[in-house]
């Protein structure tokens, strides 16, 4: 092999430009060889483009270093050969999974390996041993439904089981809610496959179990020499806590361990790569120890006045044998309460206004005896002068969503908005349960003498508490940090405790490895790492020879942090507050330090937790379902909008192409606003992308046709038979859908009629008691499918409403201007906004509710309308802003409505949610409204996003992304719904049906009106 011709430790710049020590003068190495030569040997992707580095060069903690370039391994060679052709350069290496590492262990100045897109694959499967061996990308949520139909499960089930994957919890000895029970990851790993640096492939198993004179035997034995060695300093050092995740494994030899790694105290060399990360070698295989499902669980939710009786009681607690005892601070619920998706789930575990929450699980095979143990948790808080305190969960269902919000515990803490946010350093630290409460009393008064407070949650039955202090890391927050973590440090050290309980060391844990072991046994960890890494090749700077944890300059957001200057299009104001830490009160909109008025610091709320990379359930993201893209992601195009807006990327601003390129295949579907537990809403930031492009370039011939479409509708519902001819002549139709940049497989939308011309006379005066409601017709069920409005209209009469309809004071019909905002004319939207506004208004005033029945134009009043600056009657009018069922089900629980319906022939409907219904929770009044239709089985299909996102389906480039879309759940739902009813309310999912599945889709209204007695 050709040698890559480098320096032996490469200086790079991160994305602002400047190397390990700062500098901006320091030259990058000529990579281009590199990157020439993983492209000619390797089938996967090889990504050395500044974008792509840069959606690397960070993880969910607060760190940024640029990666030399990014290899995306397609199989077990390509792997092979990408740490060959690394260290042929010269070049370190870096083996990423999801990257939610939270202390920065997956970034570095070296070549980023990222197994998660296609090394993901279960290699071996014994139901009968329970084992399995999986690739290092496999992601737990799917490893455990892959086992669920054969009654196992792998129990180490941390809070980001949606998108972490093993090798990356290897990496990092993960441990989980569920720990007090099933251990950590390290008690769960029985062997590794891995790479060393010079390319031997290693099998890591029980040392009993190793050939004599292997490569494998001979670390083994020098390992177990050091040990031997360092013995007295091992058990006198490493904490005595289940939560230590530092350093190597070095005792691992030691039989006498109170904390053993397995139940019969053999030896596993396996165990010194758990808690790694990475530097020792690149995992190819893991084998697993499996656990049977537990067939029954319960939940107890044990409300407390204080957070110090919380702390306190938990030790009381765990003797009852519960499966996780799990925390939930005030900070939490009122976050948590500011969700929409959050807000209902947590309400049904609270009484009154608790300071925290525990939340107590018992799982087993009897449901009896764990019902039993439900009593003896309330009859104890009883003894502990809390009678009444628990909110019994017995249902899995319950349970399900209440742990969904404790799981989203980390990333809803990071959803306050403004500079000073919640830093990850010191939230590992374990203590023993009896000092608990003592310890999180005294740190929190740390906290108060440095001007912050901290969030509190997780894993209060090991004494793992994840704490985070509220800093401003641009703004004098290093130093706060620095001297915090001093104090924290000494507070653990009096407790006997562990520094580093569960996420590990990185960057920002790395240099106290030394101040918890001791020198010698930081030599010893040095010098495990030169036998397995002699060239200092795999991820260097973890574990020894760390960095700094306050080192500014691989801080994400360093002092020199600054925006670019913009005026954005649409009010970002609510984002640019400042906030003070211990009172929580949040600064006016508009007194912050962003200087693009909000917008960037909107963009900062993703905390690179990667919740958005879950792709088997909710809603986010539909690109990165179908392409597994890093760059087709919600994290993935936040990161490139951050880089933009601070000019790491060049100086173009939003219409930049890097921001276009991470845009494509954004549909606008808003499940990041609800799905995020940060609340990062792309489909808004989208709209200023676009209308900056636009700004620069101008709107194109098919953009400003799809814009204008509610203007056109009546001089295209003329033209209607004209285009049904043209669609029977396939060369013509052909000819001009590509000409328009429109997908020849789409038929061209048929404009048929004007259903608000129908009822001009239907503004009768109301009759004495009777109900008001204006019924909002957008475009689409005016000209396209009007027997939607009809069947509101009939529907809404029945129920005893007047129903009125209302056009502008130009008397054409009113428009939410949606069209205008996909095609980035933000100023034309504004201007159907204000004329739609000064005509509802009125009405608003009076009290009658606004019901509209297209989900993203009525919600497009209750969301974007917000952003034009109109304030208060903007306000107003989203309050009284409702989806025709929406308003029906409101009406119905003020015993307001009265609907007679009958049973329909079919007994089965299959419903799909508009993406915006699902963004803004109205997808359970559809549910409900169906649900009173009698003998009606509603089934909800779990699905993302169909594809059509109004235009994007039809736009040539993206017809193949929006068929694979649909196909990834909606399709073959209503492909196998045999002759059950299809309702979906959105006119693009229903074209979308019915292009690809050959289905008729109804909206709700029209099914209600077929059951009208």
């Amino acid at each position: 092999m050709t040698a890559f011709t480098s320096p032996a430790k490469p200086v790079l710049r991160d994305a602002a430009g400047r190397d390990a020590g700062g500098s901006r003068n320091a030259k990058v190495p000529p990579v281009t060889e590199l990157a020439a030569r993983l492209r000619k040997e390797l089938e996967g992707d090889v990504l050395f483009d500044n974008a792509s580095r840069g959606r690397y060069s960070t993880d969910a903690s607060i760190y940024q270093i640029t990666p030399v370039g990014v290899v995306i391994p397609r199989h077990q060679r390509d792997l092979e050969l990408a740490v060959d052709i690394a260290r042929d350069a010269g070049v370190p290496m870096l083996a990423r999974g999801g990257g939610t590492s939270q202390c920065g262990q997956t970034v570095g100045e070296a070549l980023i390996i990222d197994a998660s897109r296609w090394l993901n694959q279960v290699v071996e499967f014994d139901p009968e041993a329970r084992t399995v061996v999986v690739e290092p990308g496999v992601v737990l949520d799917h490893l455990n439904a892959w086992l669920k139909p054969h009654g196992l499960w792998y129990p180490v089930d941390v809070s980001t089981a949606a998108q972490c994957t093993l090798g990356g919890m290897a990496g990092n000895n993960s441990c989980g809610s569920r720990s007090i029970h099933y251990g950590n990851m390290v008690h769960n790993v029985l062997g590794i496959d891995a790479l060393l640096a010079d390319g031997y492939q290693a099998s890591f198993s029980f040392v009993d179990e190793l050939a004599p004179g292997s490569r494998e035997m001979q670390l083994a034995e020098a390992v177990r020499r050091i040990a031997g060695r360092e013995q007295q300093r091992i058990r006198e050092h490493f904490p005595k806590v289940m939560r230590r995740v530092a350093g190597y494994n070095l005792d691992i030899f030691d039989c006498q361990n109170p904390l053993p790694y397995d139940l019969d105290g053999r030896a596993n060399l396996a165990h010194l790569l758990v808690g790694s990360e990475g530097s020792l070698a690149v995992t190819r295989r893991l084998k697993l120890k499996l656990s049977p499902l537990p067939e029954h669980k319960v939940l107890g939710v044990v409300n407390f006045p204080t957070f110090y009786q919380a702390m306190d009681m938990t030790q009381h607690i765990v003797p009852l044998a519960p499966t996780a005892v799990e925390l939930v601070d005030h900070t939490m619920i009122e976050l948590a309460m500011e969700n929409p998706a959050f807000r209902p789930v947590i309400e049904t575990a609270l009484i009154g206004s608790p300071a925290a929450v525990l939340l107590v699980e018992f799982s087993g095979t009897n449901r009896d005896q764990l019902l039993e143990q439900l009593e003896r948790l309330s009859e104890l808080m009883a003894d502990l002068g809390l009678p009444g305190s628990v909110v019994d969960m017995p249902d899995a269902k319950a349970q399900k969503a209440l742990w969904d919000v404790r799981k989203a515990g980390l990333n809803i803490m990071m959803s306050m908005k403004g500079d000073g946010k919640p830093v990850s350093f010191i939230e590992d630290c374990a203590v023993p349960l009896e000092h608990l409460a003592e310890y999180t009393e005294r740190l929190t008064d740390v906290f108060h003498r440095h001007g912050t407070e901290g969030t509190w949650y997780a894993h209060a039955s090991v004494g793992t508490l994840h704490v985070r202090p509220i800093l401003d890391l641009r703004h004098g927050g290093a130093a706060k940090m620095r001297a915090i973590a001093e104090e924290a440090a000494a507070l653990v050290r009096d407790y006997k405790g562990a520094y580093s309980g569960e996420h590990g060391d990185g960057i920002c844990r790395g240099e106290w490895v030394a101040w918890q072991f001791g020198d010698a046994i930081n030599d010893a960890f040095r010098e495990i790492k030169g036998l397995f890494d002699p060239g200092n090749l795999m991820n260097p700077g973890k574990i020894v020879d760390t960095p700094k944890m306050d080192d500014e300059h691989l801080f994400r957001f360093p002092p020199t942090y600054q925006t670019i200057p913009l005026t954005p299009v649409l009010d970002w104001s609510p984002w640019n507050v400042t906030r003070d830490p211990l009172t929580g009160e949040q600064s006016a909109p508009g007194t912050g330090r962003d200087v693009t008025g909000g917008l960037a610091s909107a963009v900062e709320m993703c905390n690179n937790n990667g919740h958005c990379r879950k792709f088997d359930a909710g809603t986010m993201c539909p690109s990165y379902r179908i392409t597994r893209d890093e760059q087709h992601l919600t994290r993935g195009r936040a990161n490139t909008l951050r880089l933009v807006l601070s000019g790491q990327l060049g100086r173009e601003g939003l219409a930049s192409d890097e921001v276009k390129e991470a845009l494509d295949l954004c549909v606008s579907c808003k499940g990041c606003k609800r799905d995020c537990p940060t609340g990062v809403d792309m489909a808004r930031i989208k709209i200023e992308a676009r209308a900056a492009r636009v700004a620069r370039d101008g709107v194109a011939l098919r953009e400003r046709l799809i814009a204008e479409l509610p203007r056109l509708a009546p001089t295209l519902k003329h033209l209607a038979p004209v285009t049904k001819v043209i669609e029977r002549l396939p060369w013509l139709a052909g000819t001009i859908k590509r000409g328009l940049g429109l997908a020849e497989q789409r038929a061209l939308p048929l404009v048929t009629d004007n259903y608000l011309q129908r009822v001009r006379s239907c503004a009768a005066s109301a009759e004495a008691g009777q109900r008001e409601v204006v019924l909002f017709v957008d475009t689409f069920n005016n000209y396209m499918e009007g027997s939607n409005a009809e069947a509101a209209h009939r529907v809404l009469e029945a129920a005893g409403y007047r129903v009125v309809f209302s056009k502008g004071p130009d008397k054409r019909p009113l428009c939410c201007g949606r069209t205008y905002l996909a095609a980035g004319q933000v100023e034309r939207a504004r201007a159907e906004a204000k004329r739609t506004l000064e005509t509802l208004i009125p009405y608003v005033e009076r009290g009658v509710a606004i019901v509209g029945l297209e989900p993203s134009c009525l919600l497009t009043m209750r969301d974007e309308f917000l952003g034009y600056g109109m304030e208060e009657a903007a306000q107003k009018l989203a309050e009284a802003c409702l989806l025709f069922e929406e308003f029906l089900v409101r009406e119905q629980e003020a015993g307001h409505l009265t609907l007679a319906l009958n049973s329909l022939p079919q007994s089965r409907v299959l419903l799909h949610g508009h993406c915006h219904q699902k963004a803004f929770d109205a997808v359970r009044p559809v549910e409900k409204v169906l649900s009173w239709i009698p003998g009606l089985e509603v089934e909800t299909i779990n699905s993302s996003c169909c594809g059509m996102a109004g235009s994007f389906g039809y736009e040539r480039e993206h017809y193949d992304a929006s068929i694979k879309m649909a196909e990834a759940a909606l399709l073959p739902a209503v492909r196998e719904a045999g002759d059950a009813l299809i309702v979906a309310d959105g006119t693009s999912c229903r074209h979308q049906i019915r292009d690809g599945a050959e289905r008729e889709a109804l909206h709700v209204a029209r099914v209600l009106a077929q059951a009208l007695a």
